[in-house]
């Protein structure tokens, strides 16, 4: 199986910035699409950002022009770099990737993290 680990999270004053991590690892041949998520305390889970596996990007209204997206796929990671950072922005943050698992087959399956808390207060 494909396991998904994120990184990165923390406490974070209002404006200051933040950089997650997303480290894919397992059985993985090759990674498709990835995308992080969150999910605010009673919230439902909201589409961040997305990337596919040739860099192209599409980000929700609410963080373009703060958050940026980006990938290395040597390392089968994602990154999120998280900028003039909000009280709104406190949530879990949780990564997604589309994994192409074997050679003989072009099945992709999704797989998530178990997400990373960023807390933004003064």
């Amino acid at each position: 199986q494909v396991s998904l680990v994120e990184s990165g999270g923390g406490l974070v004053q209002p404006g200051g910035s933040l950089r997650l991590s997303c480290v894919a690892s397992g059985r993985i041949f090759s990674i498709n699409n990835m995308a992080w998520y969150r999910q605010a305390l009673g919230k439902q889970r909201e589409l961040v950002a997305f990337i596919t596996s040739g860099g192209s990007t599409k980000y929700a209204d609410s963080v373009k022009g703060q958050f940026t997206i980006s990938r290395d796929n040597a390392k089968n990671t994602v990154y999120l770099q998280m900028n003039s950072l909000k009280p709104e922005d406190t949530a879990v943050y949780s990564c997604y990737a589309a994994v192409r698992t074997a050679r003989f087959s072009t099945d992709e399956f999704g797989y998530w993290g178990q997400g990373t808390q960023v807390t933004v207060s003064s």
